[in-house]
């Protein structure tokens, strides 16, 4: 039987301290699943965390237990590529490459970066407009095919594919066009305990709006059962009406493969004390193999260090034939 040649993929994760169940299930679970039928490079993006001033020892540290955490996850380094952004250089030298053929105007278009600086933020730098050229440099180095994406993301997939076209046009074809990559699990979209109709972050000021990967069984079960919900004391899903419930239905549906019809009715006259505690108890039990993983990892800096070597290498031939091949086309001198 012929069998469908693999898709080269790449998908990247900044490396920005806990990482919360809202970034398992809308990415991380899903590059698990996406390496058993393609060609997939995954990256930690640190070149991009600096948009914000981080501490030298605490962005080194954090690159290195991301690492253990997505292997923890099921990311198997042995067919798919895993390394650290900022040991490429290329990934700087095509961004530079990319922005002379992108315009301001489109850069100032990008909504994160509108939204930052209509807040006059304080730290609104230029890396925040020029960073999804670095993105786009990012995907175009490894002729990307696929890229898993959210809705946040699929403005600056298209300023790559953007870039791409804008370069093939000028120069001939060089570079492969990108198509965004939505799962079915990218579908389910967790939201804060505190506030459920907003996005879960790590950012949010009150922790428990948030539950990470990493967290004690018993801090799971304790954010669950203060979670935000309603006085109705009935359990449906009902995303307008009763959004923290809904909220907690589907976080529940994401770590026990139960699909929501089957969860309304296993809680069918529950209260929603027993209800929060259950989800919170599912919680704990599907991550703890998963935090196991992750401490005898991140305890060995040797194999974790090892990992990062392969995948610099690996990646390193794939990005150095992309810019050589694009250094050529746009007129460098290589010499002989």
């Amino acid at each position: 039987m012929h069998q469908t040649a693999q898709k080269r993929l790449f998908s990247a994760i900044q490396p920005s301290g806990a990482i919360t169940i809202g970034n398992y299930i809308g990415a991380i679970q899903n590059w698990a699943a996406l390496q058993q039928q393609n060609d997939c490079i995954f990256a930690i993006a640190d070149l991009h965390a600096i948009t914000v001033q981080q501490v030298p020892e605490i962005l080194r540290k954090n690159s290195r237990d991301l690492v253990a955490l997505l292997l923890a996850c099921g990311v198997d380094c042995k067919n798919s590529i895993l390394f650290l952004q900022s040991q490429l250089s290329y990934h700087i030298e095509l961004m530079w490459l990319l922005s002379s053929m992108c315009y301001i105007g489109e850069l100032s278009r990008m909504t994160q970066f509108k939204d930052k600086s209509a807040k006059k933020e304080e730290n609104c730098n230029a890396g925040l407009m020029t960073y999804p050229v670095l993105m786009a440099a990012d995907i175009l180095l490894y002729q990307t095919e696929i890229v898993p994406v959210g809705a946040d993301q699929k403005q600056h997939l298209e300023l790559a594919r953007n870039l791409a076209l804008r370069f093939n046009n000028r120069y001939s074809q060089t570079f492969t066009l990108p198509e965004p990559y939505i799962t079915s699990n990218g579908q389910a979209k967790i939201f804060s305990l505190q506030e459920p109709t907003k996005k879960m972050s790590k950012s949010d000021v009150n922790s428990l709006s948030y539950i990470t990967l990493l967290d004690k069984k018993e801090e799971i079960i304790k954010k669950c059962k203060r979670a935000v919900t309603d006085s109705d004391n009935q359990i449906y899903f009902d995303c307008q009406n009763k959004a923290g419930i809904s909220n907690l239905l589907t976080i529940y549906s994401a770590f026990t493969g139960k699909s929501i019809a089957e969860a309304e009715m296993q809680f069918k006259g529950v209260g929603y004390a027993n209800f929060k505690e259950t989800v919170g108890e599912a919680v704990a039990k599907y991550l703890a193999p998963i935090q196991e993983r992750y401490r005898e990892l991140v305890a060995d800096k040797r194999y974790i260090d090892t990992v990062l070597r392969d995948g610099r290498e690996r990646a390193g031939d794939i990005a150095y034939k992309t810019l050589r091949k694009v250094y050529k086309k746009i007129g460098f001198y290589r010499g002989e």
